[in-house]
């Protein structure tokens, strides 16, 4: 089977090469990106890496010229700040030229990474089903592309599986934890109100073995979406705090009282919205991913796609670490 892996570069997308290209069901793998940090994935067996962007008709057209028969489309703009039109460029048109490519070959399946923020609505919400309401309006830009993404796709008539994974943590993270890392470095972190809420954390080894469940998976499995986590709602500042032990920093201890925190974020948001300056360093929707609880009722990526977590959230914490620790050496 030959496959496609779209954000190739990035995070989940370089873990997921790597993962598949172990797998003997999988004997060419093409990974795209926008730029390519280091050798390792060329040195995979099997793997051909292109660099461009997929909002570029000509580029995605180039990836057809060998059949392929399994996307699994990772890429896309990924922040809590930003225009409206980078979004829709990184995430609407980007889908929009692989769904156009993959209707004209024929027989492709596309398994789509969206996100879990398409849920959120400013409230505590754990045990999150797929059917679940959601928001009136989203909370920002990637919300709403990603969500226009997942409707294209479903409405497209290609065989199809949306998945949501929940904060992705582990070796390669360069997002969730070294923003917090590098806040609290900055002494700009605070715990958000009583510190209590509990969240879901998901180790990506655990997404990249939902994605091959799913890459395999039988027919009735496909054409629907799901919620991927541990399935068990951690702590979110022991957890932080787990972190900032393991890489010899002092826990966070200071507190802000979570409406001073949206007042500030809000000021902030203003500010960057009207004077320039890019991404705020906090904004509204950040207060509410590190004050509210949130977390996945996982029962149908079980019983559908037979998916266990396997490695805990601890674990994974501990992965990071060390990676991060020999990644920071070599660099310094």
């Amino acid at each position: 089977m030959n496959v496609l892996i779209t954000g190739a570069t990035g995070f989940l997308g370089g873990r997921l090469v790597e993962y598949f290209s172990d797998k003997s069901e999988f004997n060419r793998i093409l990974a795209t990106g926008r730029t390519l940090k280091s050798n390792e994935l060329t040195a995979l067996p099997g793997v051909f890496v292109h660099l461009g962007e997929l909002d570029n008709r000509e580029f995605v057209d180039s990836l057809f010229d060998d059949h392929i028969d399994l996307i699994i489309h990772c890429a896309g703009l990924s922040s809590p700040w930003g225009s409206f039109d980078a979004f829709h460029r990184a995430n609407v048109i980007s889908q929009e030229n692989l769904i156009r490519r993959s209707a004209e070959q024929g027989q492709v399946r596309i398994i789509y990474i969206s996100t879990p923020t398409i849920y959120f609505n400013f409230k505590d919400r754990l045990g999150l089903r797929e059917d679940d309401e959601l928001p009136n309006k989203f909370v920002n830009h990637y919300a709403s592309t990603k969500y226009a993404a997942e409707r294209m796709l479903a409405q497209s008539g290609l065989d199809h599986i949306i998945m949501r994974p929940r904060a992705l943590i582990g070796r390669g993270d360069t997002v969730i934890m070294p923003r917090l890392i590098r806040a609290h470095r900055e002494g700009k972190l605070r715990v958000m109100g009583n510190g209590t809420n509990r969240v879901d954390l998901t180790p990506v080894g655990n997404m990249c073995e939902a994605v091959y469940r799913a890459s395999v998976a039988d027919e009735a499995a496909w054409n629907t979406d799901y919620n991927i986590s541990n399935g068990e709602p951690a702590s979110l500042w022991e957890k932080v705090n787990l972190i900032l032990e393991l890489l010899d920093e002092q826990p966070v201890s200071r507190r802000i009282l979570i409406p001073v925190a949206r007042g500030a974020a809000r000021l902030m948001e203003l500010k960057s919205t009207y004077l320039g300056g890019g991404e705020p360093p906090l904004t509204r929707y950040s207060v509410g991913v590190l004050s509210q609880s949130f977390g996945f009722d996982i029962r149908k990526s079980k019983e559908m796609l037979g998916y266990q977590p396997r490695q805990s959230v601890d674990h994974a914490i501990h992965e990071f670490a060390e990676w991060y620790k020999k990644e920071h050496h070599d660099q310094g």
